[in-house]
Order: C-alpha cells, then sequence, then structure tokens
C-alpha cells in the first residue's frame, strides 16, 4: 500500500504567504501600540484654553472642546509638541497605510523618523509653528497638506512627536476612501506625495504585487489560492480584532472588495503620476536657464590646472586610479582621480576650483535634491549612534562641535547617547541654521572651519568630521584647525572612505565611495595616523569593519541606473523628449531586480566587513597631547 503524495510546496505562493502573515501580524502589533486619548478631565471647564496650542485640522473635520482638552492634557502629560490625532473610524486603507509607514511603540524615540500623520487634525505648539516658519492663518489644509506640515514639524520636535486615537474625533466628509474620479487619484498623488513616497513607484509596486499573486492564485493551486485568499481578508485580519483602538467604518466593504479596489486605485494612481510628469515648480523655468547661462561657456573653467606632485607627500610618482562622469546628477564633465605611488593618496587631479565646486555640489543637498538627501541621512540613524558610542569609554564631553554637520542629523541622533551634551555644528551651506532653528545643534556657524578656528580655540571638548575630510580641498588645514579648537586632552573623531577597500577595484567606477565629483581627497588610514601624530594627536582606537557602510552593490546599481538612463527633467539636460522619459523608465523598471539582488549581496559583504574588521570606510578617535 502506497501512501498518498504530500502536496508540492510551491515556493512563490509560500514566500508570498510569509510576507503577507507577516505583514499583517505586523500591523496588528502596531495598531494595538497606538495609544488612545483619554477622556477630557472631569475639570475640563477650568483648564487654560488655547494659549501657546494650535489644532489645525482639514476641512470637514469638528472637534469638540473636550476632544480638544483631552488632547491637550495628554499631550502636557506625555511631553509632547506635536500630536496627530487619529479619527476612530478612519479608512481603512489609511489605517494600513499609515501602519506601514510608522511604529507607534518607538515614534517618538526616533529622532531621525519622518512624521507621520492621517491628515485630519494636528495639535501644535505654538513656539514649534513659529520656529519652522509655518503660519496657521487661512483656509483649512487639505489632507495633503497636513501630512507634509506634521513631517515638517517632527523635524522641529524631534523627540516631542506623536500621535494619538481621538475617540470622539470623526472624519467627517474629509479624505474618503479612494473614489473613481480624476481629482480622487489627484488627491492620492498628492498625499503619497507629502509622504515622501514617489507615487509612480508605489503605483507600480502594487500593480507588480497584484500580478504576482493573481499569476501565483491562477498557477500554483491551493498554495497560490491561499496567498491570495489572505491578501483579501488582511484588513479584516489585521484591524477588526478585539481591543482594536481604531474601528474603520468601512472596513467589511473594504475587505470584500480589496483587489478590485487595490488594482483600480494602482492603476488610477499611476496613471494620475504619469500625466503630472515634468510638471515642475513656477521657478523650475527659471532654475533651467541659470545651467544653460552656466554652461554656456563648457566646464573648462571649472577645473585648476592639473597638478604633477601629490599634495599629500609630494611625491611626483602618480598614476590614474579612476576617470568618471558625474554618476551622482549627470551634469556634465569628466573628473579624474590619482593616486600616488609613494603614499596611496588618491586625489581629484585636476581638481575643481570653488566656483566648480558650487556649480556640482547646487541641487544636491538643498534645492531640487534637498529632500532626497535629507532622506537618506535621516535612515543613518545607527551608524550615527554607533559613531557617538566610540567616544563612550574615554569620555563624558559636555561640548561638541560637529564639521560638515549639513541639517545636524548626527547631532541629533547623537542626543540619545549623550543627552547632556552640547552639540555645535559648522558647515559651508544653509542647512547649519536650518538646524539651528530645528534645535538639532545649539550654534550653528556657516563658513569654512580654518577661517573659524582661532574664533572656536579651545572652546571644544570633542571635534568630529563623520565623511567630511574627503570633501575639503585641503585636509591638512582642516586638521590643524581641529587641533586649535579642542582644548588640551579633548577628542577629534574622523570617518572617511577607505580607498584600499577591495570593493573599489571590483566595481571600477561604479564604486559609490568615489563619489566625484564631490570627493576630492582619500586618504589611507596609515596617511591620516601620521598626520594626526604630527599635530600631537594619540590614536585611541581605530574601526574598519563597523565603519562599514552596506551599499557597495546598492551603490553601483544606482550610479550605473543613472548613467544609463538620466532623469529627462534635470534642469542641466537637453529638454525632455518622449523618448527620453521612456528609456528613463524602462532603465528603472529592469533595475528593480539588480536592486533586490544588490541588497542581498550587500548584506552578505556587510557581515563578511565585520568579521574581517575591512570595509569601505574607516573611524579614528584621536585624544590631543596635553603636552
Amino acid at each position: 500500500m502506497t501512501s498518498a503524495p504530500l502536496p508540492r510546496v510551491r515556493w512563490t505562493s509560500a514566500l508570498l504567504l510569509a510576507a503577507l502573515g507577516a505583514g499583517t501580524v505586523r500591523a496588528g502589533r502596531r495598531l494595538r501600540a497606538v495609544p488612545v486619548l483619554p477622556a477630557a478631565p472631569p475639570d475640563a471647564a477650568g483648564l487654560p484654553g488655547a494659549a501657546g496650542w494650535r489644532l489645525l485640522t482639514a476641512p470637514g473635520v469638528e472637534p469638540d472642546a473636550a476632544t480638544f482638552l483631552a488632547a491637550r492634557a495628554y499631550a502636557d502629560r506625555e511631553g509632547l509638541r506635536v500630536l496627530d490625532l487619529l479619527p476612530a473610524d478612519l479608512h481603512t486603507e489609511r489605517v494600513l497605510g499609515l501602519l506601514r509607514l510608522v511604529d507607534p511603540a518607538g515614534y517618538r524615540q526616533d529622532r531621525l523618523g519622518e512624521g507621520r500623520g492621517a491628515g485630519f487634525a494636528v495639535l501644535v505648539a505654538e513656539e514649534v509653528l513659529a520656529r519652522a516658519g509655518v503660519e496657521p492663518g487661512g483656509p483649512r489644509p487639505e489632507p495633503a497638506e497636513l501630512m507634509a506640515l506634521v513631517r515638517r514639524l517632527k523635524e522641529y520636535a524631534a523627540g516631542a512627536t506623536g500621535l494619538a486615537v481621538a475617540p470622539d474625533l470623526s472624519r467627517g466628509r474629509t479624505a474618503g476612501p479612494p473614489g473613481a474620479g480624476a481629482a480622487a487619484a489627484r488627491a492620492r498623488v498628492a498625499e503619497l506625495r507629502a509622504q515622501g513616497l514617489p507615487p509612480g513607484v508605489v503605483s507600480a509596486a502594487q500593480l507588480a504585487g497584484l500580478a504576482l499573486l493573481a499569476g501565483a492564485a491562477v498557477r500554483q493551486g491551493r498554495w497560490g489560492a491561499a496567498a491570495a485568499g489572505l491578501y483579501w481578508a488582511q484588513p479584516y485580519l489585521a484591524l477588526g480584532g478585539p481591543g482594536s483602538p481604531l474601528r474603520p467604518a468601512d472596513l467589511a466593504r473594504a475587505t470584500a472588495a480589496r483587489p478590485v479596489r487595490s488594482l483600480c486605485g494602482a492603476v488610477r494612481t499611476g496613471l494620475a503620476a504619469a500625466g503630472q510628469a515634468g510638471t515642475g515648480g513656477p521657478d523650475t523655468a527659471a532654475v533651467a536657464a541659470s545651467y544653460r547661462a552656466g554652461l554656456a561657456g563648457g566646464t573648462d573653467r571649472f577645473f585648476e590646472p592639473r597638478r604633477s606632485d601629490c599634495p599629500w607627500c609630494g611625491s611626483e610618482r602618480l598614476a590614474v586610479r579612476v576617470r568618471v562622469p558625474d554618476l551622482l546628477q549627470g551634469k556634465p564633465g569628466r573628473f579624474t582621480l590619482e593616486r600616488c605611488g609613494d603614499c596611496g593618496h588618491v586625489f581629484q587631479n585636476p581638481r575643481l576650483t570653488p566656483e566648480g565646486l558650487e556649480f556640482y555640489y547646487r541641487d544636491f543637498y538643498d534645492g531640487r535634491g534637498g529632500e532626497g538627501a535629507g532622506r537618506v541621512f535621516g535612515r543613518l540613524g545607527g551608524a550615527y549612534r554607533q559613531r557617538a558610542e566610540m567616544l563612550l569609554p574615554y569620555a563624558d564631553p559636555a561640548s561638541w562641535l560637529d564639521v560638515g554637520t549639513g541639517h545636524g542629523h548626527f547631532c541629533n541622533a547623537a542626543r540619545a547617547v549623550w543627552p547632556r551634551t552640547r552639540f555645535d555644528g559648522l558647515d559651508m551651506g544653509d542647512g547649519v541654521l536650518e538646524a539651528e532653528r530645528r534645535g538639532w545643534v545649539e550654534a550653528g556657524f556657516r563658513g569654512q572651519f580654518p577661517e573659524y578656528a582661532e574664533k572656536l580655540a579651545g572652546r571644544y571638548e570633542v571635534v568630529s568630521m563623520y565623511h567630511y575630510l574627503e570633501h575639503t580641498r585641503d585636509p591638512l588645514a582642516e586638521l590643524d584647525a581641529a587641533a586649535t579648537a579642542l582644548t588640551p586632552g579633548g577628542f577629534l573623531a574622523i570617518e572617511l572612505p577607505d580607498p584600499q577597500s577591495r570593493m573599489a577595484g571590483l566595481l571600477g567606477p561604479a564604486w559609490l565611495p568615489w563619489f566625484q565629483p564631490q570627493h576630492q581627497h582619500l586618504m589611507p588610514a596609515a596617511n591620516l595616523r601620521e598626520a594626526l601624530a604630527d599635530r600631537g594627536f594619540t590614536v585611541l582606537a581605530e574601526e574598519h569593519g563597523r565603519a562599514h557602510q552596506g551599499n557597495d552593490f546598492f551603490g553601483a546599481v544606482a550610479l550605473t541606473a543613472t548613467r544609463l538612463g538620466p532623469d529627462p527633467d534635470r534642469p542641466w539636460g537637453p529638454p525632455a523628449t518622449a523618448g527620453a522619459r521612456v528609456r528613463a523608465g524602462a532603465v528603472r523598471v529592469a533595475a528593480v531586480p539588480c536592486f533586490a539582488a544588490a541588497a542581498v549581496l550587500d548584506a552578505l559583504r556587510t557581515a563578511a566587513a565585520r568579521a574581517t574588521d575591512g570595509g569601505n570606510a574607516y573611524r579614528m578617535l584621536a585624544r590631543k597631547d596635553t603636552r
């Protein structure tokens, strides 16, 4: 007698089941972590009114006085300055979307996390509005505008922003579920952009996921049907359990019609996003005209004459290490990095003039590219914490200057490690002044570090330079400035790309840390140790594996995709054509599986870097001698 064969496992369906199951459990766990406003105190009538606070609501949302007072009492008790209020009958897909983006359990503690809200009502301290430059008067903001506002306000209340369910707050007639009209699709596109999400990519990902589910359901038997069924029932499974703080009014309808709604919504969103492609703000034409004027005479004037000797040791044994175009933004120009045969120093030769640096930095960290750069920096919280923790065995500093601070992301994150330390920041861009307004640094200095050195002499117990020296025209002068600004016995913390990384040779021009044209110098660790010793520093700690940035393969795919399919709407490029848009779109689609594979390879590479203490970057901590 033979036993019946076991049902064949379909791995695609099994993976879909695992992913959907994990997502369902995660959504339920996060939902249960959303706090609920307690009822207004019995003596609510005797509490202070709106002094010092504003409750901003979308059209159709009419909170009563009890809800306002309960929200204010909760914010005061929890030490919050921004509180997003969720209606108890919030629509199903909006709840699921919010829970995909935010983990309520760690939302407040994540100082670098993006602000998230439902787009209905937000309680804000007036001093936060003032620092953020927000005038609360005028027409009521639409849901997308409120979502964008919460993202902005969290930057000014990094550790004091929260969300909560307001049981008596109704969504009213605002922001209903996705409709069938063009207006609803445009609203969805606006909301995705307000949350920092690219609508076209989100739509494409949804359609790809639905196609994968449909294929599994049709071709992979009971396993595929189980995966499709779990997707169908996911809203009810995640949100319909006992004790849920939210009870979406449309939960039954949204669950029953989910596949159709999701398909139609993704298609409409994609079409609406495509229809808006290439439509920039009112200053787009002016920006493009400015770039055309700047490039009218070519790029030769952006470069100094080539030098024949090494700027680090003076040797004339130079060899070309790599030649690359601008793979970061796709601006015109070609850049050469040369390596010294004696000391191993790698430097840009010919290097950019100050005018050239201004041209190639423009719209990267601010302007057109500011939001994307801020998002990348905001996701480096783990690295920032490791940098801050490197000092733990050696000191408890009262004062810290972060040079090259940008918008102050490191200082903001490092407060979780050093809450009593005063953090100041210095940078060339306006971002350092914004960091001061946000409260991420106590004082922001805008300018060149060597020019500030004497003014800051002996003021700081710690000076940090994280991925800064490689951007400077004269790294040795920057080290001199650090020695001047430090107190005797103070500490200098540095992190740099490692030009001796094996990945530099493997990936060639696509190795991200070359970062041309911004990186002017890449110095081996031995060179930096010697330069520090010459300036009276003793190296206390050096890390290579822990400093590794897990982006070698992902960065290579991104740079290659930029080279093959540049953004057709870049203002420094030729006017966008239909062919350029199709090419860029095709490259992005083709790059998706490459990015997935790169993420796996980077995870393996990071594990190897940690195990062997050999990565693509290194950190040093040095103490200034007291003699």
